[in-house]
């Protein structure tokens, strides 16, 4: 029995000597690389890939802007061909059919401008700008999100940490009482139940060490994670020391705050007036567009020739005249040329046309395209509305439960203080009575375990009060 318990022993001082070395490695991974808490945000600003999104979002958006804002202007384009045909075809020189290898080329330039469509162009350049200032303000949001996510996670994992340290002098303690209890018992002069206790109390405190160490870890992992980064940090120790007193503002003060500074509630105004704007735009398809357009052409074709004068001869024109009983030939005087290609660069000066106009285009009919997108649009606006009205409405409740939220981890605090500082009075007295062997050790263990369970309780209503005021600071439009 005494070799059995004597191994017992030995395997909790092993096991505690294991989970120290294990946890001095764990610590020891990243390098003495410790990251504050400014730190943490601004790797997260950097690396952070749902904000990555957002900022492509926001640069697409003032692309779609931009383009919105040149079609304003007036359009120029040219064109310009080269090319062979072989067999009869038009010359494009003559407008004459040839039938031979034919080189062709042509240019021209096409002006057009946009005089009056119903102001189609304008709102929707209005409407891009208002979606491009909505996706700036959800960037915002999304910044500002990201940097009160970092916070809380940062702010959990110094929990976790607080609470990893708190069990692993839960462990100490009892482990000193259990080698106290060993020696006695060794001795034969405990009570072999008390041992018995004890060591049942060991195995707790080892299991909820094992418990905070890994959540210790999944706090940091979840931090990590917003940071987007693999290599391993500890997080530096803040001042915890916190003001609990009550909040000067009222919940309707960070409320109004809110709908002025909150970023998701700008794009989601800005959301709307885009809306509006859509429906302008629609409307302007039941209105005639008016344009001004002017071109200008010309072309080659290697079938051009110009024909020179090359003097002139006599030649026989097939007819006779009978003088006398006798036929003579008819001759004339012929004027003879000689053919020359045109060069390339003269025909493009040569050919060169224009033309200028008005052009007008009347919507008679076009399958109530106009009336439809009239309708979609303004179901867009609806929604548009709606989506605003949820937003605020949302915000509402998030800001009134974390405001409750505040108040009551205040009240909490305050009694858990006093109930940390009586458990704290009490165990240091059954502490005492225990060692000196009045007590039992089911009165000592119960005042341990209340006085544990109170230093873990008031550290987590710490924590949970700050990040209460850290979501309210949010809501105000703080970083």
């Amino acid at each position: 029995m005494i070799l059995t318990i004597k191994f017992k022993n030995m395997r909790h001082s092993i096991f505690i000597i294991l989970f120290f070395l294990q946890t001095l490695n764990i610590f020891s991974q990243n390098n003495g690389t410790i990251y504050n808490l400014q730190e943490c945000i601004d790797i997260a600003l950097k690396n952070n890939l749902d904000l990555k999104s957002a900022e492509l979002r926001a640069e697409t958006s003032s692309i779609n802007f931009k383009q919105s804002k040149n079609a304003l202007l007036p359009t120029l384009n040219g064109n310009y061909n080269i090319g062979k045909t072989n067999g009869r075809s038009i010359d494009p020189f003559t407008n004459s059919y040839i039938n031979e290898e034919l080189t062709f080329s042509n240019a021209g330039l096409r002006l057009g401008a946009v005089v009056f469509n119903g102001f189609q162009l304008i709102n929707r350049w209005k409407q891009q700008k208002l979606n491009m200032k909505a996706s700036e303000m959800e960037k915002e949001d999304a910044r500002y999100n990201l940097i009160l996510n970092v916070t809380l996670a940062y702010l959990q994992v110094m929990n976790t940490k607080d609470l990893y340290v708190l069990a692993q002098n839960r462990l100490e303690t009892t482990n000193e009482q259990l080698k106290r209890l060993k020696s006695l018992f060794d001795e034969e002069m405990a009570n072999p139940s008390e041992y018995r206790d004890f060591q049942g109390l060991m195995a707790n405190d080892e299991a909820n060490l094992i418990s905070t160490k890994n959540n210790f870890e999944d706090a940091k992992l979840n931090l990590m994670q917003l940071l987007n980064i693999e290599t391993d940090f500890d997080v530096a120790v803040i001042d915890m020391s916190v003001d609990l007193s009550m909040y000067s503002e009222s919940f309707e003060d960070i409320y109004s705050q809110a709908l002025e500074n909150m970023a998701i509630v700008k794009a989601s105004e800005f959301r709307l007036k885009a809306a509006e704007k859509g429906v302008s735009v629609a409307k302007s398809l039941y209105v005639p567009e008016i344009s001004l357009f002017a071109n200008l052409n010309t072309n080659y074709s290697s079938a051009a020739r110009i024909f020179n004068d090359a003097g002139s001869s006599i030649v026989e024109t097939g007819d006779f005249v009978t003088v006398q009983g006798q036929d003579y030939q008819v001759m004339s005087e012929q004027t003879n040329f000689t053919p020359e290609n045109i060069a390339y660069k003269d025909q493009f000066e040569n050919n060169l046309n224009n033309s200028a106009g008005i052009s007008v285009n009347l919507p008679i009919f076009n399958g109530f395209n106009a009336k439809n997108n009239v309708a979609l649009e303004k179901i867009k606006k609806e929604e548009a509305t709606i989506e605003l009205e949820r937003t605020k409405l949302q915000l509402r409740t998030a800001i009134e439960q974390t405001y409750k939220d505040m108040n009551a981890a205040y009240e909490r605090y305050e009694l858990l203080q006093q109930q940390t500082e009586a458990y704290q009075e009490s165990m240091r007295i059954n502490d005492v009575r225990f060692t000196n062997g009045v007590n039992n050790s089911v009165d000592y263990i119960i005042s341990k375990n209340n006085l544990e369970n109170a230093r873990i309780n008031l550290n987590n209503v710490k924590y949970e009060y700050l990040l209460q005021t850290k979501l309210l600071d949010y809501f105000k439009g703080q970083n």
